[in-house]
């Protein structure tokens, strides 16, 4: 199974160019300071070759690609082309490059070292090597270092290709683990983490790790590895790691509480399981990978036809562009597409959500609470009554009331055109359905001692709100899934103009970091409103507020004549609110659907050939020849991309191994086993 590590890697190579990132599975190594992180990955490498010492030693992400091979060097992404024989330069590098990327005090940085190792005592593995957790600063290290670390590691395992390899000391209480509940937040199911239990050896007498190694106690879906490292004896006295490996083995077929786990124990055992993890990785996302690609292709394509000067050939390539907008269009509202999506919604299946979810449940909080409405009809009953007292109820009270509300059910109505409206203007420009909103948005509640507000790219999708440092999206911050949220309003800040409002989970737990509720800010009141409206498209809906309110007891005759119109007023507003439900879907699929579908069809390519030659419409823009220009190099590129995969593809027909571990807790399948 080593052949399509190799095969990932020319991939990648091939992507370079295209200025792409595929977000290639990897391994992250997380767990706190001391947590025996660098020794788990000297093992795996068979070297001594990561700087060691007293507090936060790893600064700066280290990204170490194992390749096997003859030869046994290291060599460095900043200085390619450079082999290190010597494994003492590599330490020595890697503390440079530090200093040099973080300065000399101890603070880190997010600019990751890339260094590749052959050797022939590794297997093809890729780990991503990360800062230890920390809570308290230390000398000069900012005092919100925590949170700088936490954010450094999120970019990582934010990534769902990325295996989450959670390293937690034996001697520990393992559910107060920092690198178990990292991983739990951005991989709740726990679909890609799983665990290694170092320090067996420095268990306190008569204590072990047998249910944790035997995957009962805290179970993972991917189980637990158990290793012995050197001590810091052993490395002092410059103990050989084959040694060190060879009393690793001795101290499990010795140990009464492991000897039965001899097997499933070691670093042997754990290299052995990455490698059978990322392999069944590649698999599992091979066909995501294809799709991208295959995307990109056709992309390319398209410009490539665009870009042709042949006058007959442009207005041909304009007649079927039309024409596909009105294929494509058609069977993304009506669900006739070749490809149905399984992960998220498109535009019919959005439409039909607003008529039968969102409307009804509008209609809902339309409906006034029984004291409110009582009111509205005592207050009327009495004006209209001025200084008479009345045995009789007015009818015009009840005209009163109802007119008033029927004029409240307008704007929510014009609401759920304009949201059908964004749907088919989203399906007409072939948007993807995954992205609902992207925008720039201030994070408020971040207390100045950790770093005071700050302003992050926003990218709201059906499933969850993610951030990004940037508009280019390549640093992701966090991923905050949607389900069981809400949002309120917030009142502005002291000496603030920004408009603000905060998500909250309905179950009471922390949203982000250790914050109950999350609150954003953004410039003014339009574009707030703008927001809320994409959350409410995207299922976050505003926190449900009673209204209170008392009855006024003291005329026994006007109550009895609030009741009775009371009644008459919900009968005749349950009707209304029927009514709309049933007559909202089939005018605005009727006037608006229906009519958008239509003018595509018959009339769109009349009206844009009317003004003169249609020839001229297929004149590039400045942006489109600039992305031709960029494209035309580029097809090569991705067809060698598509080839390897094709060459990934046919190596990996046979079924991939099961996962290592016991699993006899989970209820899966065979098949299943290894995801």
């Amino acid at each position: 199974m080593e052949a399509p590590i190799p095969l990932v890697r020319r991939l990648q190579d091939a992507l370079d160019s295209l200025g792409q990132s595929l977000q290639l599975p990897q391994v992250a190594v997380v767990g706190g300071q001391s947590s025996g992180k660098s020794s788990v990955l000297e093992n795996l490498v068979g070297r001594d070759f990561l700087p060691r010492g007293s507090g936060i030693v790893t600064r700066t992400p280290l990204i170490l690609q194992l390749l096997h091979s003859t030869a046994e060097y290291g060599e460095f992404s900043h200085c390619k082309g450079k082999k290190f024989t010597d494994f003492n330069q590599i330490r020595m590098e890697i503390e440079a490059e530090t200093c040099r990327l973080t300065g000399s005090n101890k603070g880190i940085c997010s600019a990751p070292i890339v260094l590749q190792i052959h050797s022939p005592h590794v297997l093809n593995l890729t780990l991503v090597d990360l800062p230890g957790m920390t809570k308290v600063p230390v000398e000069d290290q900012p005092a919100d270092i925590e949170y700088q670390i936490r954010d450094i590691i999120m970019q990582y395992i934010c990534n769902e290709n990325c295996l989450i390899l959670a390293v937690v000391p034996a001697n520990t209480d393992l559910p107060n683990s920092d690198a178990l509940k990292l991983a739990k937040d951005v991989d709740p199911q726990g679909l890609r983490t799983f665990g290694v239990i170092t320090k067996l050896d420095l268990m306190d007498e008569g204590t072990d790790a047998k249910e944790i190694l035997e995957n009962r106690f805290l179970p993972l879906r991917r189980g637990y590895v158990g290793v012995v490292n050197r001590c810091q004896k052993d490395i002092d006295g410059k103990k050989d790691l084959q040694a060190a490996l060879e009393s690793e083995r001795t101290f499990f077929l010795s140990h009464p509480a492991y000897r039965h786990l001899a097997d499933r124990a070691g670093t042997p055992y754990l290299q052995q399981i990455l490698h059978q993890q990322l392999t069944n990785h590649v698999w599992e996302r091979l066909p995501a990978l294809r799709s991208r690609l295959q995307a990109l292709h056709e992309d390319a394509e398209e410009l490539s036809q665009s870009g042709a000067d042949d006058p007959a050939g442009r207005i041909q390539t304009f007649i079927q562009l039309v024409q596909r907008l009105g294929n494509d269009f058609g069977k993304g509202i009506e669900g006739r597409g070749n490809r149905v999506d399984t992960s998220h919604l498109s535009g019919g299946a959005k439409i039909n959500r607003i008529f039968h979810e969102r409307l009804p449940q509008e209609c809902l909080k339309m409906k006034s609470d029984e004291i409110k409405l009582r009111q509205e009809i005592r207050c009327a009953i009495r004006n209209i009554r001025g200084i008479r007292t009345g045995m009789f109820t007015p009818d015009s009270a009840f005209e009163t009331v109802v007119k008033k509300k029927i004029s409240r059910l307008k704007e929510p109505c014009l609401q759920f055109v304009d949201m059908v409206s964004q749907e088919l203007m989203t399906t007409a420009r072939q948007c993807t359905s995954q992205v609902i909103r992207k925008g720039w948005l201030t994070i408020r509640n971040i207390g100045i001692m950790r770093g005071g507000a700050r302003k992050y790219w926003f990218v709201l999708s059906a499933e969850s709100l993610s951030w990004f440092k940037d508009e280019k999206e390549t640093e992701k911050k966090f991923m905050l899934p949607l389900d069981n949220l809400r949002l309120k309003d917030v009142e502005k800040g002291f000496m603030s103009s920004k408009c603000a409002f905060a998500i909250f989970s309905t179950e009471s737990r922390t949203v982000y970091k250790d914050y109950q509720s999350l609150e954003l800010a953004c410039n003014s009141q339009a574009e707030l409103d703008s927001w809320k409206a994409s959350l409410l498209r995207a299922g976050v809906f505003p926190e449900n507020v009673a209204e209170n309110g008392h009855k006024d007891l003291t005329d026994p005759q006007l109550e009895r004549q609030v009741e009775t119109l009371f009644s008459l007023v919900d009968s005749y507003m349950n009707i209304i609110y029927k009514t709309i439900k049933d007559l909202m879907p089939k005018t605005i699929m009727h006037l608006l659907i229906n009519s958008v579908k239509e003018f595509i069809r018959s009339e769109l390519l009349v009206q844009l050939c009317a003004p003169g030659d249609c020839a001229l419409l297929m004149d590039k823009s400045p942006e489109e020849s600039r992305r031709w220009q960029e494209v035309q190099p580029k097809q090569a590129a991705l067809q060698e991309a598509l080839r390897i995969i094709a060459e990934i593809d046919t190596f990996m027909r046979a079924p991939p191994p099961t996962a290592p571990g016991d699993s006899s807790w989970m209820q899966t399948t065979p098949h299943a086993a290894h995801t």
